[in-house]
């Protein structure tokens, strides 16, 4: 090996030991560290505003999602109680079938920028079949282009805004409804983000049609069969268990998916606003530590000065 290779080979792998933030250092002068400071900080305002925007609508999808989730839980304890009190009915929509064909409504976020929420929901999907057997319903502009890219069969799309509209839902639910009842495919399954606070929103898949007992996810706040089957509380339906349920199941799918497409919304503005607050803060730090590098470089560079009129002075 030549000496000038040597010296190079050593320059090479003393910088693979620098940090980004050496190595910017290293390699710029003062006017490129104010730059770069300049730049960051035009960063910092821009996801500080963003933050600031997703935690506006945070708060009122939060509240959207945490009123409705009483009803939601007590309409899913009046179904199974009474689905529990009629072993011989028979209804369209809780008919079980073998399982040749499945619908899957997938409710992703409208726009990105919201961490690794919408990743975390997609990770699910790749466990099912993405060729005829499995057809797709979306929710959300992210979801359709997940599934377009991963090229599996899209129905139908639907999108939803920063409040959720019980139109959107029914819209959805009726859809996935017809093709249940068409029997162009044997059941239907939503997967979404539950949301349960600002900093943990839980990715799942739930079953939708048949109408039945929720297995696939634990939801909390929701009781499980276990729990129903022993709650030794009367209840009395008029005017008779099935007319009930018959009525119940008309609006049952709507306002379930009302509710998961809330949840949903509150998941990706509580995903945002910590992925722009983890953003800013980032910048922040950054900012500081290339500003006290520059402070040091130019403080050097005076010093440097200072050195040389002194000695020629002397001189």
């Amino acid at each position: 090996m030549r000496r000038g290779d040597k010296g190079q080979g050593a320059d090479q792998a003393w910088k693979s030991c620098l940090t980004p933030l050496d190595l910017l250092i290293v390699m710029n002068s003062p006017r490129d560290l104010r730059r770069r400071i300049k730049s960051v900080s035009s960063t910092a305002q821009i996801t500080k505003a963003m933050q600031m925007v997703a935690a506006s609508k945070m708060r009122k999808a939060q509240e959207g999602a945490l009123a409705g989730r009483p009803f939601m839980h007590l309409l899913y304890k009046i179904q199974r109680a009474a689905a529990r009190r009629i072993s011989d009915f028979t209804h369209p929509l809780m008919e079980v079938r073998e399982v040749h064909r499945r619908a899957i409504i997938l409710v992703g976020a409208e726009r990105g920028l919201c961490g690794a929420l919408n990743s975390n929901l997609f990770r699910i999907i790749t466990q099912y079949d993405p060729h005829q057997s499995t057809l797709f319903i979306t929710a959300g502009r992210k979801a359709a282009q997940f599934i377009a890219r991963t090229r599996r069969q899209l129905v139908a799309e639907f999108a939803y805004g920063d409040k959720p509209t019980f139109p959107e839902a029914r819209a959805i639910a009726g859809l996935a409804r017809d093709l249940f009842l068409k029997r162009e495919v044997d059941e239907v399954r939503v997967a979404a983000t539950y949301f349960v606070n600002t900093l943990t929103q839980i990715p799942g898949v739930i079953e939708f049609l048949p109408v039945g007992e929720i297995r696939l996810a634990k939801i909390p706040g929701l009781a499980s069969e276990e729990e129903l089957v022993a709650d030794t509380e009367e209840s009395l339906f008029e005017p008779s268990p099935e007319a009930v349920l018959s009525f119940l199941l008309s609006h049952y799918l709507n306002i379930s998916m009302y509710q998961i497409l809330q949840n949903a919304k509150a998941s990706e503005q509580s995903a945002r606003m910590v992925s722009m607050k983890n953003a800013t803060d980032s910048a922040e730090s950054l900012i500081r530590d290339l500003a006290l590098e520059y402070n040091k470089l130019r403080q050097g560079n005076i010093t440097k000065e200072l050195l040389e009129i002194a000695g020629g002075q002397a001189g």
